[in-house]
């Protein structure tokens, strides 16, 4: 038996395994939760970040408009499932040269000693990590970039390791990522930021091809009395394009860019109809995860083929013993 360590959340959305079903996740039911056109302006809303906040949760989500630009929005729900959007995109304060709006997406929401930090895709001369924080998701005060151009999805951990905060990142170049690795990097302020280590990257052949083209980090990594459990995305390119799919990884708790497990075999790709078709077909990419300690009960936030925003569910103990099972 794993366990998870964290403040216990026994009000996040949760189903029952299905009878008969045997991946190590499961869908909701009532997929996807959040539709295309959540808000009056919206293409689709995908890729999005979830936290408890307060008596129920917040988050920050993608919404592409219909004009297909890319921003970040503010929202709130009672139960985790029927969510509210504001119409219009966060709007940060902060030095002008750096909270300059070129395009934000695929946000991640951590909280971290007093407050939620907000990290995401950020257009500054190409892609980069953005960051900044907020106490109330109704203001938001932006930071330095983390890094330079080009990078993409950066996930702080949920708490500082060795006296630093530590990040997660998937550098990249300007076509659509070539570079498919991750790396871990470590900084005393959340300016300044080094000792950038490799964690793991893509796997060629087909021992497991499904991660063959490009990997990067989903949810903010989970801990667990094993070590930090990650989520994350994978990729394949076919004949038929690219096809995301979500695997597991344990970390070390302590030096976070050593992989100690590693799931060979993915733990839920596309298969319905609303991951398979919509603007990008065959996306399963996760974003958010709630963990409840008391349980072991772990709810995923995922987009699904870059439209809608869908729901999963698994505990600690079934991806553990998935990648006790089936290790790369």
């Amino acid at each position: 038996m794993s366990r998870l360590i964290g403040a216990p959340l026994q009000d996040i959305p949760w189903q029952p395994k299905p009878a008969g079903c045997q991946s190590p996740v499961w869908r909701y039911s009532a997929n996807p939760i959040i539709p295309r056109d959540a808000i009056p302006t919206s293409n689709s809303v995908f890729n999005s970040a979830v936290v408890p906040y307060r008596a129920g949760f917040a988050g920050v989500f993608r919404c592409d408009s219909r004009a297909v630009s890319m921003d970040i929005h503010a929202g709130f729900s009672a139960d985790g499932i029927h969510w509210k959007i504001n119409p219009g995109p966060v709007r940060f304060d902060g030095d002008p040269e750096v909270n300059r709006r070129e395009y934000r997406y695929d946000p991640r929401v951590c909280f971290l000693g007093d407050r939620y930090y907000i990290t995401w895709c950020n257009g500054y001369h190409g892609p980069t990590i953005g960051l900044g924080y907020t106490f109330d998701f109704k203001e938001f005060h932006q930071l330095e970039n983390a890094f330079l151009p080009y990078n993409r999805n950066g996930v702080l951990f949920p708490r500082k390791i060795h006296g630093h905060y530590a990040m997660l990142s998937r550098p990249s170049d300007t076509g659509h990522t070539p570079f498919g690795d991750i790396f871990c990097s470590v900084s005393p302020d959340l300016t300044f930021w080094g000792k950038h280590r490799y964690v793991m990257g893509t796997v060629s052949g087909d021992r497991s091809a499904w991660q063959s083209k490009k990997i990067g980090p989903g949810p903010v990594p989970i801990e667990t009395d094993e070590g930090w459990l990650l989520i994350y995305h994978g990729v394949i390119n076919t004949c038929n394009g690219f096809v995301y799919r979500m695997g597991c990884a344990l970390l070390d708790a302590d030096e976070p860019w050593k992989v100690k497990l590693r799931s060979r075999f993915y733990i839920l790709g596309p298969q319905e109809p609303y991951e398979r078709v919509g603007d990008v077909p065959n996306v399963t990419f996760p974003c958010a995860a709630l963990a409840d300690s008391a349980t072991g009960r772990i709810a995923i936030y995922y987009g699904c083929a870059d439209t809608v925003t869908g729901l999963a569910f698994t505990t600690v103990d079934e991806l553990m013993d998935y990648m006790k099972k089936y290790p790369l």
